[in-house]
């Protein structure tokens, strides 16, 4: 019956990774971040955005500066509850989802609010983008007699063609390059041998000679 043979010590293990080349060192981080990225962007569910448009556009009782200042507030609304509250009965779906999948910018030149909705179903996106839309333009023109503003719908959502999120080549680029750097952060911190102090068996003491012997004879 033989016995396993002991595995490499980790002064061993330790002497043969101080030994590796560097570039050794990037490219394994190169490969595995690059593996990683790649393998995330294909496992990673896509996400699909939709964007509306509306715009606030001034009465005879009003101007310009005031349909802006107007815009940059329905922004603001866009998002609230008593919006969201309708837009769910249009878009199929709860508030809860419209709060975390639509979101809201407005211009400090132009008095125009988009309402861009993300969604795995790109579909789903467009509608959500029109619903919140839709509801923010109604609310809206409740209020015209006092605010002497009119929101209008100025371009609706479309279903998108393609993804907005990575693509799996571009998250193995990512990957790719974050993998590089970590293997060059491990390349500077690395331990290094000085050519000036080489590393060295212990010495062992040779054997007595002869004359040794019979001097302390």
């Amino acid at each position: 019956m033989t016995e396993n043979s002991p595995g490499p010590s980790p002064s061993r293990a330790l002497t043969r990774a101080r030994s590796l080349p560097a570039w050794s060192l990037l490219a394994a981080g190169v490969l595995a971040g690059g593996l990683l990225g790649g393998t995330y962007g294909l496992v990673k569910t896509p996400t699909y955005t939709a964007t509306s448009y509306v715009v606030a556009v001034p009465t005879e009782r009003s101007d310009s500066a005031t349909a802006l200042g107007f815009a940059q507030a329905y922004g603001r609304v866009a998002p609230q509850l008593a919006v969201l509250g309708d837009a769910q009965v249009w878009a199929g779906v709860p508030v809860k989802t419209l709060r975390s999948s639509v979101r809201t910018a407005t211009s400090p030149d132009a008095p125009m609010v988009a309402i861009t909705a993300t969604s795995s179903r790109p579909d789903l996106a467009a509608d959500m983008a029109n619903a919140v839309s839709r509801a923010l333009t109604r609310h809206a023109n409740d209020s015209q007699a006092d605010t002497h503003v009119e929101l209008r719908q100025f371009a609706r959502a479309t279903r998108p063609d393609g993804p907005s999120s990575a693509s799996p080549a571009l998250t193995g680029l990512v990957g790719a390059s974050a993998g590089g750097l970590l293997g060059g952060l491990v390349l500077l911190v690395r331990p290094r041998r000085t050519t000036g102090d080489p590393a060295r068996p212990p010495s062992v003491p040779g054997p007595a000679t002869a004359a040794d012997v019979h001097g302390q004879l």
